[in-house]
């Protein structure tokens, strides 16, 4: 056996292959590109499923990878096993009707015994029970004994899923002796760690058909799997996979950062192993594009990272923590996934962002989940209710997982149906609001019979701006008429129509309809069902079903609205360019007079980026970049490297919008002809609409020119007031600003004085109650840092003594009450007292025993609060 690095195995295998004629591919990204089905890239070959069942033509017959996979569904048992990770590496081979079965074994066998040097008296292999042609190969072909070849059930060595292409399946374990094996002996199949799984290699050579039959394919293909965590364990001499190269920086990292050594505690290294194991996981995923959220795979990075989290917080590593790991994993991972290199500040800031969000909830939601298992406890029950689980998901951000970890943890179980039906009952919750929102959209099946009796509507917008057309058909109050008169709302069907119907976040064109004798404001359009409606006002005449109808936009409001929408694009290419690649279209809107754009990005935009992407937009606009729009078939504009909206659903003919070789995007909307035509761009606001998600605010053109001298307008203005050109307000208001702070320096010492005038006449005023030295008086003008400087200045003329002071401010009152220490010592509490004393007068209060403050609302009462301390005093 040959000792590696994980990157000497990883090119290695690459480089194997590539001699045996194979193209190697990058990695795909985490994010399955054009698989809804997936939430993740799961396995080597899922970024080939077209090619496997034959839908798309691969690149090359023979290709291999390093394939970055990602799976949560055994995420409890990270940490508790030697093999268990939520992300890995896996190496394959693959071969698309080209070599089969012999080259797949012989090149597996040679890559293990030659190139890594593993011992072949320690292979042992498995094929599926009824495969004697894989039985043939690894005992006559390449030697290996009969006895260390065991034919297996369909459960274990034959891979299918449904109906479609499958095959059986050939896995090479590697054994590593009885230290790792079970007490009483174990052989190939026990879940120990003796026989370690190494290579599965499965040929693809039927097809299931709806009946169960498996008929022979055609062209047969091989898809291979080689964990490289497993191969760098072997390799590498380590007991489990986290002590190899992969995971042992992060280990060590960890371990530096707080009082625990890797290897003393068992509790202490299945948090060790969680952390190292996560942070990975998390840094590739973020890299790939996928930020945290409560929704898809977005929920389940945020549920490993706060998994994460609270294992840290095992070791008494406090948050933010998490986020100084991933230079770490960038540098033991980096060289091969560049990608990783390229967006780690991003990656950093994302996850040091999540982390401290998650910490603000995390104390609230472990106290809350402690108080209901105390509870639980108290009652003799064992089970946390649903309603429970949900209320911590949902209003603390807690994961059900984690809430079955710690619950676990105290031999609590969950109640995972409970959770359930809370969750179904907030989805019906919102279906319901849902359906109260649609009502008074009733016509919906309405124009679903229209779309079937007159067809989809034709628009030639991008064309025309007025056209002569047929009304087709009317609907008013979800009945179908043929005749509205002067003065009726209705919606409008005409055969063809320049209208742009709302779509994309772009609003609907305005304008009118007429005939010789009538006049129709059209104020919305709405495509429904494939049919464009005009929601109409009938200002004058009569409309019927029929008739011959002029149909013009207004021009002015469709060019204003052009700009901004191509603005949009541009806006958008300049966000990537000036945050990074993660950024992402999550929403638009698109007027006349503004547009908005929310995009993802994990942190507020700073001033000095806001600038440069709005810089960025006007160059495009002065450079006057040429517009091209084009259609064409869905698979080309992605091959060309169109952006499209993610979760959009796109037709096979698309839209392709192209701004010059700057911007390419699937579009719908309505453009300019050049960029010059937007005339200026100006970002108006940036803020944050959701986690993850920003938004700005912009304008172009005349709105835009509109706002610069509306702030000309303000500037001027305030520099009228300050008596100053514009160019010095700036100065003015510094200076102002100075002059301010003087003032009260001097306002705050002329208040410092007047209260040690004025307590000079007022310990006149002390007067003994039951043996005790009071002071109790009112006094004008003081807020509550005078009153509280005068009763400073009172008490150190008291060796002891009470003092309850009370002012008129503003048209409130304020009170203080200094207690000195031996009073405190006899029950005399200020805190208890001012409290009632400020009640009379409309408020309350309280503090320290020796200092308390206090305020009300009814000045009118000063006198009576005051009379009321005198009263205490006396009872006491």
């Amino acid at each position: 056996m040959i000792e590696m690095s994980s990157t000497q195995i990883r090119q290695k295998f690459l480089d194997f292959f590539a001699d045996k004629g194979h193209q190697v591919l990058p990695s795909a990204p985490l994010v399955p590109q054009d698989d809804p089905t997936l939430l993740w890239i799961n396995a080597g070959m899922a970024p080939f499923k077209d090619y496997f069942n034959g839908s798309a033509t691969p690149p090359n017959s023979r290709i291999a990878t390093s394939q970055k996979c990602i799976r949560t569904n055994d995420i409890t048992n990270v940490g508790k096993t030697a093999r268990h990770h939520t992300f890995f590496e896996m190496l394959g081979n693959f071969s698309f009707g080209d070599y089969f079965k012999e080259e797949a074994i012989e090149w597996a066998y040679q890559f293990l015994t030659e190139e890594l040097g593993l011992e072949v008296d320690k292979l042992w292999i498995s094929i599926y029970k009824d495969d004697d042609r894989a039985f043939e190969i690894w005992h006559q072909d390449i030697g290996i004994p009969k006895d260390r070849i065991v034919r297996m059930d369909k459960d274990e060595n034959f891979w299918e899923i449904g109906t479609g292409p499958c095959g059986p399946c050939s896995e090479i374990h590697y054994d590593r002796g009885i230290e790792f094996g079970c007490p009483d002996g174990c052989k190939l199949g026990c879940d120990c760690d003796r026989y370690l799984e190494v290579w599965n290699l499965v040929f693809t050579q039927y097809n299931k058909t709806e009946d169960g039959e498996y008929l022979d394919l055609p062209n047969k293909n091989i898809d291979t799997g080689v964990g490289l965590e497993r191969l760098a364990s072997l390799l590498q001499g380590a007991p489990t996979n986290f002590e190899t190269d992969l995971f042992m920086p992060m280990i060590e990292f960890i371990t530096q950062n707080c009082d625990v050594e890797y290897g003393e505690s068992k509790e202490a290294d299945l948090a060790i192993k969680v952390i190292a194991d996560h942070i990975r996981s998390i840094t590739f995923a973020i890299g790939d594009g996928a930020l945290p959220s409560n929704e898809g795979r977005g929920y389940v990075v945020r549920r490993v990272l706060r998994r994460a989290v609270r294992y840290a917080k095992v070791l008494g590593l406090e948050a933010p923590f998490l986020h100084k790991i991933v230079a770490v994993v960038v540098e033991v991972m980096g060289d091969h996934y560049s990608e990783l290199v390229k967006r780690e500040e991003q990656i950093v800031k994302i996850i040091k962002q999540e982390e401290l969000r998650f910490e603000e909830t995390l104390e609230q939601g472990m106290n809350m989940l402690d108080e209901v298992i105390a509870e639980l406890k108290e009652d003799n029950l064992d089970q946390i209710p649903g309603d429970k689980v949900f209320m911590l998901y949902d209003t603390y951000g807690f994961p059900v997982e984690l809430t079955e970890e710690i619950a676990s943890e105290q031999d609590f179980k969950v109640d995972l149906d409970g959770f359930e039906k809370a969750m179904q009952q907030q989805r019906n919750r919102a279906r319901e609001a849902r359906e109260d929102y649609d009502q008074g959209h009733g016509e919906l099946e309405l124009f679903k019979d229209l779309r079937k009796s007159l067809g989809a509507s034709q628009f030639v917008g991008y064309e025309e701006q007025a056209v002569r057309t047929e009304v087709l058909g009317i609907v008013k109050d979800e009945q179908q008429v043929t005749k509205i008169t002067a003065g009726e709302e209705a919606k409008v069907i005409l055969e063809k129509t320049p209208f742009y119907a709302e779509s994309g976040g772009q609003v609907a064109d305005k304008g009118i309809i007429e005939t010789d004798s009538a006049s129709l404001k059209v104020i919305d359009v709405q495509e429904i069902a494939d049919v464009i409606v005009h929601q109409v006002e009938l200002e004058a005449g009569s409309l019927e079903v029929g008739a011959e109808v002029k149909a013009q936009i207004t021009s002015e409001l469709r060019v204003a609205t052009a700009r901004n929408h191509t603005a949009t694009h541009l806006l958008q290419q300049a966000l990537k360019e000036v945050l990074g690649d993660h950024v992402k279209q999550s929403g638009s809107l698109v007027t006349p007079n503004r547009l908005r754009f929310d995009f993802t990005h994990f942190e507020a935009v700073t001033k000095e980026q806001l600038r440069k992407v709005e810089e960025v937009v006007n160059q495009k606009i002065i450079a006057n970049l040429a517009m091209k729009i084009e259609k064409m078939e869905l698979e080309q504009a992605k091959e060309v490297g169109a952006t499209a909206l993610f979760g959009e659903k796109y037709g096979e003919q698309v839209r392709v919008v192209k701004i010059g070789d700057y911007s390419l995007e699937l579009c719908g909307g309505t453009h300019v002809d050049q960029t010059g035509e937007i005339g200026f761009f100006k970002i108006l606001d940036e803020s944050g609409i959701a986690a993850g998600v920003r938004r700005i605010e912009a304008v172009t053109g005349q709105e835009g020119l509109n706002y610069v001298q509306q702030q000309e307008d303000m500037i001027a203005d305030v520099a009228t007031k300050l008596k100053a050109n514009p160019d010095e307000i700036v100065d003015k208001v510094v200076s102002l600003q100075n002059e301010l702070k003087s003032l009260e320096k001097e306002i705050t010492s002329l208040k410092d004085k007047l209260a040690s005038s004025q307590s000079e006449d007022l310990i006149s005023k002390v007067e003994e109650i039951n043996g005790v030295n009071v002071l109790i008086d009112g006094v004008d003008g003081l807020d509550n840092a005078g009153l509280r400087k005068m009763g400073d200045n009172l008490k150190q003329e008291l060796d002891s003594g009470i003092i309850i002071l009370g002012s008129k401010v503003e048209e409130k009152v304020a009170f203080v009450a200094m207690i000195t220490d031996d009073l405190v010592e006899q029950g005399y509490h200020a805190g208890e007292i001012i409290g009632q004393v400020a009640q009379v007068a409309g408020g309350g209060g309280g503090g320290r025993p020796t200092m308390a403050q206090a305020g009300g609302s009814r000045p009118d009462k000063l006198t009576a609060a005051l009379e009321k301390a005198k009263e205490i005093i006396v009872a006491n």
